[in-house]
This record gives C-alpha cells, sequence and structure tokens, in this order.
C-alpha cells in the first residue's frame, strides 16, 4: 500500500476501489478518531504512555494501529483486571519497564491487590527462567556432546 500525507488523494497499492474509497473516508476523520483514540487509552489505562504521542506522528498509521491495539486490550473473552494482569506478565517477561508500570496501575485500577500484581510478576519470571533455562541446558548438552 501507499499512502500521501500530503491531503491529496491516497492511493491503496491492489485494492478494490470501494475498499479505497472507504479508508480515504476514514482517513479524512483521523485528526478526530486519534483525540478519541488518547482519551481511550487515558480511561482505560489511567496515563496515555508516553509512546502514543511519538506514534501520533505518523496520524494514517496510529489510526489504525491503535483502533487495533484498544480491541485486543479489550477482548469480550475476559474482564479488565485479568486483561492488565497479563499485560503485567508480559511487561515483566520482556523487561519493560514504562509498560509495567502503566499497567500495574491499570490492574490497581481495576481492582488488583498488591499479593496480585506481586504473584503474577513472579508467575511471569518463573516461565521466563524455566524458557532461559531450557534453551541454555539444550545448548550446554550439545555442546557438552561435541566436545566428547
Amino acid at each position: 500500500m501507499c499512502f500521501r500525507l500530503d491531503g491529496n488523494k491516497t492511493c491503496h497499492y491492489r485494492m478494490n476501489p470501494e475498499t479505497s474509497k472507504q479508508i480515504d473516508d476514514f482517513l479524512e476523520r483521523r485528526e478526530e478518531i486519534c483525540e478519541g483514540l488518547f482519551e481511550q487509552f487515558e480511561e482505560t489505562l489511567g496515563v496515555v504512555p508516553f509512546i502514543l504521542p511519538i506514534l501520533r506522528e505518523r496520524p494514517d498509521s496510529f489510526v489504525f494501529n491503535g483502533l487495533g491495539d484498544l480491541y485486543t486490550f479489550n477482548p469480550e473473552s475476559m474482564d479488565r483486571l485479568t486483561a492488565e494482569l497479563i499485560a503485567v506478565a508480559a511487561a515483566a517477561a520482556t523487561g519493560a519497564d514504562g509498560c509495567l508500570k502503566v499497567h500495574i496501575g491499570a490492574a490497581v485500577k481495576e481492582g488488583a491487590t498488591r499479593e496480585q500484581v506481586r504473584d503474577t510478576i513472579s508467575i511471569a519470571a518463573l516461565v521466563g527462567k524455566t524458557g532461559i533455562l531450557g534453551g541454555a541446558f539444550r545448548v550446554m548438552g550439545t555442546a557438552l556432546r561435541e566436545d566428547e
């Protein structure tokens, strides 16, 4: 796909004209949609994460990614507390300290206790540790067999 940010008609590589028109119509409201996304992120997380204003510098991309993120992060199959505790675990496991702080705050906002947050982080660390150990021990086994 190619998108032009200069206000001229957007071209959509190999896209049927009807879909291309719908995207153009949607993108005409990108600034309004970006504002709404910021409000929704703040309502959901209690803060607008610092990465969002940077991502918003490309509003044509941000409107799609931001919407996708909000829908993914608010699944119908689970409550907000569960989603936030999963986000805490993922942030802890990936070492994303800024995200961890945001999602701990959001989890507490959704009713998480200190114990739930602690245990979520402990479980994430356990899984992370076993992933490291499993991979390292496989390499060790291969390396030691090669040395024999």
